[in-house]
């Protein structure tokens, strides 16, 4: 059966990569230049998007399969060998390799389709190509490549960090760049409209960032929303009955163990009663240096019966991840792509091939639903999953997965809501509908906490029996901070500190102590406010375990003098305003912008020049959905920047101006309608 079922994965893969017609592909432009892909098949929509994303950003979604290749090293340098180095020691290869026999021959038809639009366009396009020989791809480099991407976004490459420096595993970011999303019912809404909120809050550029799309086939797929850099499928968004959306959750993903060595062997480790060798490998690494030339370096990686190994001189250590275990995540979100109805999407669900993130979702038959999803092993309680764990024993190795129904959910409650800041998944609704801890198993390691979001939307909550739709953008585009902060620094000595101590900063303190804690471009205090609070990030990160650490006087009066010499320095003045300070920045456009860290609409910044930040991470694609009993949703998307990563594109910044004013373009699922407003209809060529 089995040798069966490959032969007859070969044969559609052949038939199906034949039946891509590139004439019978239309690559549909609007306004903004979001790219409507029709085509017969879901496999010629696939190559459509391939081909479309590709003129937008090429030069971003050729990182993502140059580490599928183990090539990025020939482009990036030695940033590059290290992503090259980590996929040879995740075994992303090996992973395709043994678990390719359980796509379904529809996903392989599709990813086929989606490589070779990919090949096409460097074909047509080869100075845009930027490594020589790196093209054609494979099928299997590009799943190669999604496994790297899934066993970074499950923690793999903090994880390998902090093996190689000999450092424990440090606490999941909580820092406030996260995702929201929220959903509610029609109990809940005044106008008996189901809505959707869709909020990731990504990276602004880059392989994680946002890129929007509409994808239509006669095979029964319409989905309408965002994916990265060689996404093959919609990862977030809304179809004609329904949609989701991710935020990254922080259940205990990942397992390390310390390996008991053989002192007589170096290479042989204890397994129960007896000693099993290491597999060893030597791989080299191309590293770019200057003027072309290229070196060659050798590594030797290992692998245990537990995974991958690292040996730091503490010994050697091995790690464990789901991601490493399924190849079946971009298929899942292919299934939940074409669902029709909760059942369906139900179905999909049930795969649990995705790694992580929680969902939340909504749908016209007025389900919603929240699921801490994720690819967790079971585990023997009688050990600490949260520690480094015995590498010598088969009680602690496992391959069997929690299902479906083991993950904390909610489905239709009372209240009418579900929500997720990425805080803990037993606060995703109203506290009497909350799913309680002591009914899941303990050692699947949900963390639990509140952040700054998820409380201040409780705030907000507490306020509305029942929500328009203006409340609804009230609440989505919230940029208050709650009363009582929830930062891995507890900041209330500084809004403790007596000016007349120091009369020098009685204006900066002044400032501080009548923010009213929003983060509007034109507000008083959120710049100065950020700016301490960076200040403490970088000073005191290796004190935040998890607990809140409780700055003392003498610190906050420091970071209150870094702050005032700050402003000095580079404004000449204390009483600045956000839009000062923070700027959204492309190409030669800067503009003032919302948000800061961990208010609903978060805004993270990187420095940029003269004192000033240039926005990051957070707000990115928005999607606000309402769906009726009957007909189409009515769709309203915004990006931060624009369709195209080309700078000489009439879509690199088009969008800038509505994002900072927080407005929204209508969108449509109706592939007619698209048609008869579209600005060009072509094919790939």
């Amino acid at each position: 059966m089995k040798i069966f079922s490959s032969i007859i994965g070969v044969l559609w893969v052949f038939f199906a990569s034949g039946q891509v017609q590139p004439q019978e592909v239309e690559i549909i432009r609007d306004t903004y230049g979001v790219p409507h892909i029709y085509a017969p098949t879901d496999p010629g929509v696939a190559y459509g998007l391939a081909w479309a994303h590709a003129e937008d950003d090429f030069q971003t979604i050729q990182l993502t399969m140059l580490a599928g290749k183990q090539m990025l090293g020939l482009h990036l340098g030695k940033d590059g060998a290290a992503a090259d180095y980590v996929v040879a020691l995740l075994g992303c290869r090996q992973v395709v390799e043994t678990q390719w026999e359980t796509l379904s021959p529809a996903y392989v038809a599709l990813i086929t389709a989606y490589t070779e639009g990919l090949n096409a366009f460097a074909a047509r396009y080869p100075e845009r190509v930027l490594v020589e020989g790196s093209f054609p791809l494979t099928v299997k480099e590009v799943l190669s490549a999604y496994v790297l991407s899934l066993a970074v976004i499950s923690g793999a490459d903090q994880v390998i960090g902090n093996l190689v420096k000999g450092t424990v595993a440090g606490a999941p970011d909580l820092t406030g760049k996260g995702s929201n999303a929220f959903a509610f019912a029609r109990k809940k809404t005044a106008d008996d409209y189901v809505y959707l909120n869709i909020n990731s809050h990504q990276p602004l550029e880059g392989p994680t960032s946002w890129y929007e799309a509409h994808l239509v086939s006669d095979e029964g797929w319409n989905a309408l929303g965002g994916l990265f850099p060689g996404g093959a499928t919609i990862f977030h968004g809304t179809n004609e009955n329904l949609g989701w959306a991710h935020t990254v959750n922080y259940p205990d993903k990942i397992d390390v163990f310390q390996l008991e060595m053989n002192p007589e062997n170096a290479l042989k480790y204890r397994f129960d009663n007896e000693w099993k060798t290491l597999d060893s490998e030597e791989i080299k690494l191309s590293i770019k240096i200057i003027f072309g030339l290229k070196i060659n370096v050798k590594k030797e990686i290992f692998r245990s019966v537990y995974g991958p190994v690292v040996k730091n001189e503490k010994g050697y250590f091995a790690f464990n991840l789901g991601a490493l275990h399924d190849l079946r995540a971009p298929e899942q979100w292919y299934r939940m792509n074409k669902a029709t109805d909760w059942k369906s999407f139900r179905s999909a669900l049930e795969m649990v091939a995705i790694p992580g993130f929680n969902i939340v979702y909504a749908d016209r038959e007025d389900n919603i639903f929240y699921l801490g999803n994720a690819k967790i092993p079971r585990r023997d309680p009688q050990y600490d999953w949260t520690k480094t764990l015995p590498g010598n024993t088969s009680k602690t190795l496992t391959d069997q997965f929690h299902p479906l129904e083991d993950l904390p959910q909610v489905l239709n409650p009372e209240s009418g809501y579900v929500f997720n800041t990425n805080n803990s998944a037993f606060s995703c609704t109203a506290p009497a509908d909350n799913p309680n801890p002591e009914d899941y198993d303990s050692t699947m390691g949900y963390r639990e906490f509140e952040n700054n979001r998820s409380t201040r939307f409780m705030e907000l909550m507490e306020q509305y029996d029942v929500l328009t739709w203006e409340d609804f953008l009230a609440v989505k585009y919230d940029d208050t901070l709650p009363q009582q902060l929830a930062y891995p620094a507890d900041l209330s000595e500084v809004f403790r500190l007596d000016s007349m101590k120091h009369r020098k900063y009685a204006q900066l303190i002044k400032i501080l102590h009548e923010w009213d804690r929003s983060a509007h471009f034109n507000n008083l205090g959120a710049a100065q406010f950020m700016i301490l609070y960076r200040h403490l990030v970088d000073k005191y990160r290796s004190k935040y375990t998890g607990v809140p650490y409780p700055l003392t006087e003498a610190e906050a009066w420091e970071a209150v003098a870094y702050t005032h010499a700050y402003l000095k320095k580079y404004f000449k003045r204390i009483d600045i305003r956000l839009g000062d300070y923070q700027l959204l920045v492309r190409g030669p456009y800067e503009m003032p912008v919302n948000g800061i860290l961990d208010v609903i609409t978060a805004m993270d910044a990187k420095l940029y020049k003269d004192g000033r930040v240039r926005a990051s991470q957070g707000e990115s694609l928005i999607m606000l959905v309402r769906y009726p009993e009957d007909g189409l949703p009515i769709v309203e998307t915004i990006n931060v920047y624009g369709a195209s990563n080309q700078r000489d594109s009439p879509h690199y910044a088009d969008q800038m101006l509505k994002f900072i004013k927080q407005q929204r373009k209508p969108m449509t699922l109706d592939i007619e309608e698209v048609r008869r407003t579209a600005k060009s209809v072509y094919h790939p060529q």
